[in-house]
């Protein structure tokens, strides 16, 4: 089979979260064992990033994946590329600020 990065993609074309651990374990590795070597307080941590972006995570992943040779040219950016698809667009969720102005207006500008 000639095709590169076939695991079975999610609507958006990120790698399912199966297909991620799974190849982690194909190359020596589990989301624990990671989170251990890379000294993180929670034993869990490196597993939020298969639910949200965490590019520090992403890259500690891609790495891991690509050192058991099955995966050679892996990035962040072919497993998750809903994430990394339009870097211009910020992905990071704005929080809206309630501010009572002197004339009322509840929405004001920061």
């Amino acid at each position: 089979m000639n095709t590169r990065y076939c695991p079975k993609k999610a609507p958006n074309g990120d790698w399912h979260k199966a297909d991620i651990v799974a190849a982690l374990r194909k190359a020596g590795w589990s989301l624990r064992q990671l989170s251990v070597k890379h000294k993180y307080k929670q034993q869990t941590s490196l597993g939020t990033a298969l639910s949200r972006s965490w590019p520090k995570a992403e890259r500690l992943i891609a790495e891991a994946i690509r050192s058991g040779g099955e995966y050679p040219d892996i990035q962040p950016k072919h497993i998750w590329p809903s994430r990394y698809s339009n870097k211009s667009k910020s992905t990071r969720r704005r929080k809206v600020v309630h501010v009572k102005s002197a004339s009322g207006d509840k929405h004001g500008t920061c």
